[in-house]
């Protein structure tokens, strides 16, 4: 892995301009997970996503992975689930153990399920979401948690961070019903960060880091806390 020339100290929150990022898509490595830092590397599109061991490493990708909640798109056979389908929706009912399934479903083709969730992750999202910034979206099926995702909102765009399923179609089924919760909500922008089948054949797309960056300055407000 080439190592950017940018190396945070701990108590640092000044991250270099995404300009800066080279091919890794790698902005920096170093700081914390304090909400602050958190809030100001969503701003300028950065997120941490690391393994256990290593140093926080923050990533801006190009291009970006997004989905506009206009565009989603659902097929017909998942129209019937959302319609009269088994599954019930939920917001933030159960963030910590959205988190921890996360976390802990094996995924196909991975040794590891979610690796990249320690315990200083799942620690960070939830003080992000004991302050309102960090949201889950939840499918249940007969009173058990099936599938969901959890992400950060900061204005109008809600940043993706992972998903799970235990049932087939629940993790599409609460995806797609957070795109139209969030959208009533004035979200315009989807961030999925990087590319998957599954979120490509939803509606997501690829748009370059600087239209993106662009967008998050339209709808983002410089102060991310009012």
């Amino acid at each position: 892995m080439d190592i950017p020339f940018f190396i945070l100290p701990e108590d640092s929150t000044d991250f270099p301009h995404p300009d800066t990022t080279g091919g890794t898509g790698i902005l920096a490595v170093g700081s914390n997970l304090k909400v602050p830092t958190l809030l100001k590397a969503y701003r300028i599109g950065a997120f941490p996503w690391y393994n256990e061991n290593e140093p926080i490493i923050w990533h801006h990708p190009d291009p970006r992975f997004v989905l506009f909640p206009d565009k989603v798109k659902i097929s017909h056979s998942m129209k019937a689930i959302l319609n009269s389908g088994p599954f019930l929706f939920k917001v933030d009912s159960h963030f910590k153990e959205v988190v921890r399934n996360c976390r802990n479903i094996p995924r196909p083709n991975q040794q590891d399920a979610g690796t990249w969730i320690t315990d200083s992750i799942e620690e960070a999202y939830t003080e992000l979401f004991n302050q309102g910034f960090a949201h889950s979206a939840e499918a249940w099926h007969n009173n058990e948690l099936v599938g969901g995702l959890y992400g950060v909102r900061i204005g109008k765009v809600f940043f993706g961070e992972s998903m799970f399923a235990k049932e087939s179609n629940a993790s599409k089924f609460a995806f797609i019903k957070m795109v139209h919760y969030l959208k009533k909500q004035g979200v315009e922008m989807i961030d999925c960060q990087v590319y998957t089948k599954h979120l490509k054949s939803l509606g997501g797309e690829y748009i370059t880091r600087n239209y993106f960056i662009k967008l998050l300055n339209r709808l983002i407000p410089s102060d991310p806390l009012f």
